[in-house]
């Protein structure tokens, strides 16, 4: 599941997790995931609304044992070189 922003796909995410033992979230909406891990992600984007949300779909697959798996190889800094 990929694009900017975790308002539009949350109702997506939560149907999968009832379906799928792994899901990838990548695009823009990754940041949001982030910050609920309690990672800095600078000014990156990301949805503040909806961060406990993310943080409830964490929670929510890991109680049902699932995997949400998000980039690992993601730079953070404060400007573009």
């Amino acid at each position: 599941v990929g694009g900017s922003k975790v308002s539009a796909k949350i109702t997506v995410l939560e149907a999968l997790l009832d379906k799928c033992d792994k899901i990838i979230v990548g695009g823009g909406m990754v940041f949001t995931f982030l910050k609920a891990q309690g990672l800095d992600v600078g000014t990156s984007l990301v949805e503040d609304d909806f961060v406990d949300t993310a943080k409830e779909v964490l929670a929510k697959a890991e109680k049902l044992g699932k995997q949400i798996l998000l980039p690992s190889d993601i730079i953070v800094a404060d400007a573009f070189a």
